[in-house]
């Protein structure tokens, strides 16, 4: 018989199934991509007629029809032979095979009827080449060894069942590459899980225009199980399943991927020729239907020389229906009824994406009436799921929320699959979660939560602000009734704004309500102790606070400070003895109120009670240098190079432990350090008072300087209020101060010099020299305890001087340059055996120099020298000018 024209393959080179089954040369195994003959057949059963397509299976008693179609012009005469067995150790009866002869013309115009007996469990068709005896050779091998037959017929159901997955997996992903490359991998996934595929992720690490060779070649080794156990059970249990396994492990085989269709194919070859006679050989045929034809694929050319080739084709095996394993991939999802492609998403049934035997599917939904709509169902691979056209939905006035189930038929047998959630649009209030309500700030993206029970329908979403600008809102579905949005706040308007939520098939967007905020700040701590009647937040932006609230305890804001980028607010509970009876370690959650009356939340633990202790005592000991002629008036200054000593009592219980400490710390946090019993720095006394001691200049440095604090610390690290110390000074030393003897001349002419400064001081401004002072009549004639004389001051550091004066009042005074190191300085001469100094560390104190009583002379030596000294000085302080 000539065979009809080969078709043209659009398969790429490395799809072939030679690529798998050429392996083992001596099975004459090649790729099933020769054209065979078409057979035309339906089955009908009670009454009823499906096309070969849509049979799964067949039972005693269906009436078949079978018509081949062969041409007109067909040479080569073939026998049709119907032979049904029962099983591999029962030979059928000679009855149960039924012989045609296709060239016949009733035949060729109206095909033939049989009924499938009783008891039949496989159904075979045999086209084989006219020769004598050729009937009765064929039965006479079917008879004499059934159980080949058997699996034969298992091998090549179960073979073409998988090529029809390959088949579907193939030609979606050719369509992908023409109609929409960019989204090859997510189809790719999709068909994987819908025909139960195995695909190589590698694939899509390569450039796109190599990814669809990468993912058709070699494609039998991507077929897993299709859910039906029966169908492949005799492929992987018993005797038969050695020569599968072995191939499975075979690298041309798929690498180590078990392929049942590989498995049936070469077992099949393995079979068939062991049937080889002297007059005929057994040549298998893959069934490709459609609608009412099987349209056949063979490996192997049939030959009309002997022994000739006998085309096995497998009918569908007789049995109870085995209904596909459909299951909704997440049972608690909703999906929304919408539109003409409503994809649900389900698995576990690849035959129902790759085969009509799922006809007839539609989803069946309840109306408010009671009265059910049934919904066209269609299974696409490549949507992963099964997709509903919902356009009837609006006139069919569903409730808001329905479930729809899948019902249609396999072959004969009703499907009943799995039941859907679903939306149908409606409008609906939307909800905003409490904390994102006030987390809308401008300058960012901002995530939010709305709740409402339409989510499956939301299409779109878009965040109107309050300059009436919209921008659209990125989104996802997290729960049945909850959104996640990712409001676009980065160029918003500060104001009241707004969230519109379009649904499909609605036309007005539901609104929500919102408010657009400026960037608040953050909140790091609320630091409260137990006892205490104020506390501090910590955190920035805190000048936004206009109230804290604490366990029903109200706290208004007091001083802000700022240290680094953070702040420190003070806090003043507005009911004192409330603030103090909260316990401690009690959590409660604090309720911050912003001056834009957003309220944020900090979760608090009250902490234990702080030390409350009190200076008792100080002392400064072992001055720097006794022979020094400064004297300190004022107790709070403490020279560096002294050891300070003081005492602290506790005012309220606990007392003292082995475990406090005490910070000494500069009131500007520059110099800092810890006391710390173990050290010796402190020592107990007893339990209610503590005894700590210190060298500034060895804490400090030789540089320290200004207004000192303590504060105790208990075990625990709590802080206790922080307690003024003094002032830290540094000291110059003064060995000597020398006067010289006054004259009447230098007395008149300070006087003058005296004179014309107040003079100067009423007059305007001039640049104008004022010349000599007038001439003194007596120069000699020494005037005592005259202020204006001159005294020579001995000593080092004397930079640290800020001003020295003759009276208390400092209205005879000498300011010190800034930086000056000489060791001499001009002064005023003491009135009453005593100097005034402003140290340039605590300018506000007036302390003391002792004048020697030997210290005044009529030398006109030291006259000389104390002209010297002010030259010295004024010569200083031009320096500076310059």
């Amino acid at each position: 018989m000539p065979l009809k024209p080969r078709r043209r393959a659009w398969w790429m080179p490395g799809v072939f199934l030679a690529a798998t089954l050429g392996l083992h040369a001596q099975n004459t195994t090649a790729p099933f991509d020769l054209n065979g003959p078409r057979i035309d057949m339906r089955v009908t059963r009670g009454g009823k007629t499906l096309p070969i397509a849509e049979v799964p299976n067949l039972q005693p008693g269906d009436k078949v029809w079978v018509h081949p179609e062969l041409p007109p012009s067909q040479s080569a005469h073939y026998l049709l032979v119907v032979a049904f067995l029962r099983g591999a150790t029962n030979p059928p009866p000679e009855n149960w095979f039924l012989k045609e002869e296709t060239w016949q013309k009733k035949l060729a115009s109206e095909g033939i009827h049989f009924t499938v007996p009783p008891d039949a469990q496989q159904t075979l068709l045999f086209l084989a080449p006219e020769t004598g005896g050729d009937y009765k050779t064929l039965r006479n091998a079917v008879r004499g060894r059934p159980g080949s037959f058997v699996r034969a017929s298992q091998d090549l159901n179960q073979a073409s069942l998988d090529r029809a997955r390959v088949q579907t997996y193939l030609n979606s992903v050719r369509d992908t590459v023409e109609t929409n490359p960019g989204s090859l991998e997510a189809t790719s996934k999709l068909l994987a899980r819908s025909l139960a595929l195995k695909v190589k992720q590698d694939c899509f690490d390569m450039p796109a225009t190599e990814q669809e060779q990468c993912l058709t070649q070699n494609s039998e080794a991507l077929v897993m199980s299709d859910g039906h156990e029966s169908m492949v059970s005799t492929l992987t249990s018993g005797p038969g399943s050695d020569l599968a396994q072995q191939l499975s492990y075979a690298p041309t085989a798929g690498a180590g991927y078990y392929s049942a269709y590989v498995g049936a194919v070469i077992d099949l070859a393995k079979l068939l020729n062991g049937l080889h006679t002297a007059e005929y050989q057994y040549i298998p045929a893959l069934t490709f239907p459609k609608s009412d034809s099987l349209e056949l694929k063979l490996n192997n050319p049939p030959s009309f020389h002997n022994p000739k080739s006998v085309i096995v084709v497998a009918l569908p095996a007789v049995e109870t229906a085995q209904l596909p394993p459909l299951h909704a991939i997440d049972p608690k999802q909703v999906s929304c009824l919408q539109g003409p492609s409503v994809v649900l998403p389900v698995e576990g049934a690849p035959l129902v994406y790759s085969s009509s035997l799922a006809h007839s599917l539609a989803l069946h939904v309840e109306g408010k009436s009671g009265k059910s709509i049934d919904l066209p169902v269609r299974a696409m691979a490549a949507k992963g799921g099964l997709v509903v056209d919902a356009s009837a939905v609006p006139q069919a006035k569903l409730d808001p929320h329905v479930v729809g189930k899948i019902v249609g038929m396999w072959g004969f047998d009703r499907l009943d699959g799995p039941s859907f959630n679903l939306n149908v649009p409606h409008p609906t209030t939307w909800r905003l979660d409490k904390a994102d309500a006030n987390s809308l700030v401008v300058g960012r993206e901002d995530d939010v939560r709305l709740h409402g029970d339409g989510a499956a329908c939301v299409a779109e979403i878009q965040l109107r602000d309050a300059t009436g600008r919209e921008t659209k809102a990125d989104f996802k579905v997290v729960k049945p009734d909850e959104l996640e949005v990712k409001v676009p706040m980065a160029s918003a308007a500060t104001g009241n704004a707004g969230l519109l939520v379009r649904q499909r098939g609605l036309e007005s967007p539901d609104q929500v309500a919102i408010q657009a905020y400026a960037q608040a700040g953050h909140l790091d701590a609320l630091q409260f102790h137990a006892g205490d009647s104020t506390a501090a937040l910590v955190g920035t932006r805190l000048d936004e606070v206009a109230s804290v609230e604490l366990k029903d305890v109200r706290f208004t804001p007091g001083g802000l400070t700022h240290s680094g980028d953070k702040d420190t607010l003070t806090l003043q509970a507005a009911d004192a003895k409330a603030a103090a009876g909260l316990p401690a370690n009690l959590r409660a959650t604090a309720h911050v109120q912003l001056k834009d009356g957003r309220t944020m939340e900090l979760e608090n633990t009250v902490s234990g009670h702080r030390p409350q202790v009190m200076l008792a005592n100080k002392s400064v000991e072992n001055a720097p240098d006794s022979s020094n002629l400064v004297h300190l008036v004022d107790p709070n200054e403490l020279p560096v190079g002294s050891e300070v000593t003081f005492v602290l009592k506790t005012v309220a219980t606990p007392g003292f432990s082995r475990s406090d400490k005490v910070e000494v710390q500069s009131e500007d946090q520059t110099l800092r350090t810890t006391l710390e019993v173990s050290n010796g720095s402190l020592v107990l006394q007893d339990s209610s008072t503590m005894l700590g001691s210190f060298d500034p200049l060895k804490s400090f440095g030789p540089s320290a300087f200004g207004k000192l604090q303590i504060r105790a610390l208990d075990a625990g690290g709590s802080p206790g209020d922080w307690i003024p110390l003094g002032t830290l000074v540094r000291v110059p030393v003064i060995a000597s101060v020398k006067c010289a003897r006054a004259t009447r001349a230098a007395a008149a002419a300070a006087a003058a010099t005296a004179e014309r400064a107040a003079n100067a001081s009423d007059a305007p401004a001039t640049t104008e020299a004022s010349g000599p002072p007038p001439p003194v009549n007596d120069t000699t004639t020494p005037v005592a305890n005259d202020p204006s004389a001159q005294c020579t001051l001995n000593g080092s550091s004397l930079f640290l001087i800020d001003s020295i004066s003759s009276d208390p009042q400092f209205t005879h005074s000498v300011s010190v340059p800034d930086g000056y190191t000489n060791p001499t300085l001009a002064v005023p001469r003491p009135s009453s055996g005593e100097l005034y100094l402003h140290l340039r560390d605590d300018p506000a104190i007036a302390n003391t120099i002792t004048v020697p009583a030997n210290a005044t002379t009529l030398s006109r030596v030291g006259a000389g020298a104390v002209t010297a000294t002010a030259a010295s000085v004024r010569a200083h302080t031009e320096g500076e000018d310059r």
